[in-house]
């Protein structure tokens, strides 16, 4: 009983801890988001083409001779903002030069920029997109819906870690960093504050819980410190990819650390598979206790082992195949172009990459004799 009330006080603690982190963060951000928002941004307006009224090809492209450009004029009827239900006129190009043309149809919804004179009258309108919001809001609720279905209370439980999380990243760490506070601290915090809350959601508050927290948080520290060794010894910038350079040229960008922008990724990129091998781990010892009360230590400790290898093999798969999967049209670059391996490996950009999927899955790694040791430990006997 007494042991029941320790953990009890030691959740509290860590909820209190952060609830009050979270708080205070939206309190400081709702404030810097509402000056913001006071200045002028152009701000797209949703239309729907009703009428291609033509589609003609330029005697020169946009791009001189050697490109070809179709200018398509068509009727567009603006459907959100000051000016609903207005026709509109629009040139849309298409050239062949680009790499991404907007070709749209009769039907088709898109996203409107317009151009308005001081009294607000539009004096031209641009097509800067298809809007394909609508299709993505589908997709999410089919997926809300198969986790309810196949999930009943726990997939509801799901759903809420799952919006917690998604707050937790938009509406506190990246604020936070754009504002220049420490993406390392504000990393390690959030990861620590999603791991609890998500677990005590999922699971309740009881030793099982606890023992993955302790897992997730250990193995997800553990590929911080690998990430911050190599990238001082491999000198990694943070500035290998497109995305990072052009942050360079926003404003507040002086305050950045790129670094620690690295390092925010990577342990977030771990935080969901590390996650997943603490609880597995911990839940599987837990229902072995249940099943088998005279079990001692050191056999709880042996089969959270040979659990965790077999969960190990798939999981570092997952994190590999997934930054893989997020690089394809990089590699498939470099292949085309038959670049060296010693000079495809060596860049910025492939380093922090191999660094970001070996980093989470060493963490990945430890997290299983952490987590396998802890739940020895706390789950009750």
């Amino acid at each position: 009983m007494r042991n029941s009330n320790i953990y009890k006080n030691i959740f509290m603690m860590m909820i209190v801890f952060t609830l009050t982190f979270v708080s205070v963060s939206s309190i400081v951000f709702a404030e810097d988001t509402l000056v913001e928002e006071d200045l002028e941004k152009p701000k797209p307006v949703r239309g729907k083409v009703i009428e291609m009224v033509s589609e003609e090809t330029a005697e020169e492209g946009f791009f001189g001779d050697n490109s070809t450009t179709i200018i398509q004029n068509v009727k567009v009827e603006i459907l959100t903002g000051d000016h609903k239900g207005e026709i509109l006129h629009v040139e849309n190009m298409i050239d062949d030069m680009l790499a991404y043309n907007i070709n749209v149809e009769e039907g088709d919804k898109v996203l409107l920029y317009l151009e308005q004179d001081t009294e607000g009258n539009i004096i031209n309108g641009y097509i800067s997109d298809i809007a394909r919001d609508k299709y993505l809001v589908y997709l999410g609720i089919f997926f809300v819906l198969l986790l309810i279905i196949v999930g009943g209370m726990k997939g509801i439980k799901s759903i809420i870690t799952l919006g917690l999380t998604i707050l937790a990243v938009f509406k506190i760490l990246l604020p936070m960093i754009l504002k220049g506070y420490n993406a390392t601290a504000i990393s390690i915090l959030i990861c620590i504050g999603v791991t609890t809350i998500t677990l005590m959601i999922i699971s309740g508050i009881n030793q099982k819980t606890f023992s993955a927290i302790i897992g997730t948080t250990g193995g997800v520290l553990v590929a911080g410190i690998i990430t911050w060794i190599m990238s001082n010894v491999a000198n990694l910038t943070g500035l290998g990819s497109e995305e990072a350079q052009m942050l360079m040229f926003i404003p507040g960008a002086e305050n950045f650390n790129f670094e620690g922008i690295l390092f925010s990724g990577i342990i977030l990129g771990a935080l969901g598979a590390v996650m997943d091998v603490s609880m597995s781990i911990a839940s599987s010892l837990n229902e072995l206790k249940i099943t088998n009360p005279d079990i001692d230590k050191k056999s709880l400790i042996k089969s959270g082992m040979n659990i965790g290898k077999d969960i190990m093999g798939t999981m570092s798969n997952t994190l590999i195949l997934a930054y893989t999967g997020g690089a394809l049209h990089m590699m498939l670059l470099f292949m085309a172009h038959d670049f060296y391996f010693t000079e495809i490996i060596n860049r910025d950009m492939i380093a922090s990459e191999v660094v970001r999927a070996l980093a989470g899955s060493i963490g990945l790694i430890f997290t299983i004799p952490i987590t396998a040791f802890v739940a020895s430990i706390f789950i009750k006997e």
